[in-house]
């Protein structure tokens, strides 16, 4: 994987931009390094929901009818 930056054009709603301009200056940082940050954490969180989802791949599961008519029958709803 190459370290060189590529550069993308992205359009962000007026206010949103106005924020993220706003935070870059008073975070001493670019909007590029916000938004990267913001990425990179965004792909970790699907990483670690695909890794959840296969570590319970195995459960049992239960349809909605199912979970509604169990409920019933233990008087909960």
């Amino acid at each position: 994987m190459s370290d060189v930056s590529k550069r993308s054009t992205i359009y962000f709603d007026p206010q949103l931009h106005a924020a993220l301009r706003l935070k870059a200056a008073h975070s001493n940082r670019s909007v590029s390094d916000i938004v990267n940050d913001a990425v990179r954490g965004a792909l970790a969180e699907d990483q670690e929901d695909l890794a959840a989802f296969e570590d319970r791949v195995a459960e049992p599961s239960m349809t909605y009818e199912a979970l509604l008519d169990d409920l019933k029958a233990h008087g909960k709803i």
